[in-house]
């Protein structure tokens, strides 16, 4: 016996490992089924390493079946010691309530809320939840013995963990068991670096309950040199564009290794299998044009930010190609030049392009001014300038508020006025 949809996932190397397949494949086969993501409110943004769930509930949707995504308002409150060297800081009540409100609506561009998926926050039943109770109700049914086994915990009995982080997998089981309870949850799903906190909440089920239920894992995911996927130079990429530009979210995915794209595409992609194949195909063919890139680009930019901000991004990425900085508006140059060093244009700076290319930074001397403009090594908004006499006027100031000058083939530099 098998389930399409599972192996639909399997080969799109969505699966690390399940509790019990064959009987996954017998509930799956029901349709219907309620599963659950949990999301660790940690922040005021998801990061694009979050995609990977929030993609794998849409999928459980699009295949008929009732996605419940989890914001941990209560356990958010503990955070999770899996895979953490040291004790979190714990953040205020205030604090964690905000994080889950912002995630909660990110996470609502991906999933019907209005149809089959469900939006909930564990805040709700621990709040309260006296202790007594919960050591009655819920503690009673794990061993230390078994808690000491889960390896979130033996990496840290030696460095210390206090009794908080120590009991989290009970709070994760027990979300498990109240999902069960309220929507007929019987599928976690979650980072195979999660395994013994959601496996707490099938022994819950079975001890307390007497329920069966099911546990998948996804892997997590990395690049071709074990780097774990997401982390640009030490940097999340945000889902919030205020965060992370559409701009920047477009690049790093244009920006995707040759060894990396192929699995990217079969992990993010809603292509199906057969038009990923053929991207790939009409991609190794000519590879330095960047085809399947450029489609899972797209494909993402447009998913997480809108059609309106690929386009966007396709306008700024081509811009910056061609040199035409004069197509690009005043939000386009932020994104576009995010990153690049800017100079605060005084009212007593002078203009000349001699004098401001020395007042800005883009060289160190008026020689080398003069001798870059000369040769026509300088470039105001993508315009070749030559004369050493030319003064910077309204017409080169974009919408009034920035020059983008550039300086041989690739350093730029920003004027704000």
């Amino acid at each position: 016996m098998s389930n399409a949809f599972l192996e639909e996932l399997k080969a799109r190397g969505l699966v690390f490992q399940t509790t019990n397949e064959e009987e996954l494949v017998k509930e799956l086969n029901k349709g219907n089924v309620g599963l659950y993501i949990g999301f660790d409110p940690t922040a005021s943004s998801l990061h694009i390493g979050h995609l990977v769930p929030i993609l794998i509930l849409r999928r459980f949707e699009l295949a008929g079946h009732r996605p419940i995504a989890l914001m941990g308002g209560g356990t958010g409150l503990i955070g999770d010691p899996s895979f953490k060297d040291a004790e979190r800081q714990l953040n205020s009540l205030e604090t964690v309530q905000g994080f889950v409100d912002s995630i909660g609506g990110q996470v609502a561009r991906f999933l019907d809320f209005d149809g089959k998926a469900i939006l909930e926050n564990n805040y709700t039943w621990y709040k309260d939840f006296l202790f007594i109770d919960f050591l009655r109700d819920v503690g009673k049914y794990f061993t230390i013995n078994y808690m000491m086994s889960k390896e979130s915990v033996k990496r840290r009995i030696e460095t210390g963990i206090s009794y908080t982080e120590f009991a989290y997998q009970l709070l994760q089981g027990y979300d498990f068991y109240e999902l069960n309870a309220r929507y007929g949850v019987t599928l976690q799903v979650g980072g195979s670096d999660q395994w013994g906190n959601m496996t707490a909440g099938t022994e819950l089920l079975r001890r307390k309950g007497g329920k069966d239920s099911h546990v998948l894992t996804v892997p997590l995911i990395t690049d071709s040199n074990g780097k774990k996927f997401g982390k640009s130079e030490g940097n999340a990429v945000w889902l919030d564009a205020d965060l992370t530009s559409p701009y920047e979210f477009y690049q790093f995915w244009i920006n995707t290794p040759d060894s990396d794209i192929i699995k990217y595409m079969k992990i993010f992609s809603f292509k199906t299998l057969d038009e990923l194949a053929s991207i790939e195909s009409e991609w190794a063919e000519a590879p330095h044009q960047r085809l399947a890139q450029k489609t899972l680009a797209a494909e993402m930019t447009e998913l997480v930010h809108g059609s309106d901000a690929l386009e966007q991004a396709l306008k700024i990425t081509e811009a910056l190609f061609s040199g035409d900085i004069k197509a690009l508006n005043a939000t386009e140059i932020r994104q576009g030049f995010k990153d690049v060093p800017s100079y605060d244009v005084a009212e007593a700076d002078d203009l000349n392009i001699v004098e401001i290319l020395v007042a800005s930074g883009v060289v160190t001397s008026k020689r080398q001014a003069r001798e870059d403009v000369t040769n026509g090594a300088v470039r105001v908004n993508g315009e070749q300038i030559k004369d050493v006499d030319y003064v910077l006027s309204d017409t080169d100031k974009i919408e009034n508020e920035f020059s983008v000058i550039r300086r041989g083939k690739k350093k730029y530099h920003l004027l704000k006025f």
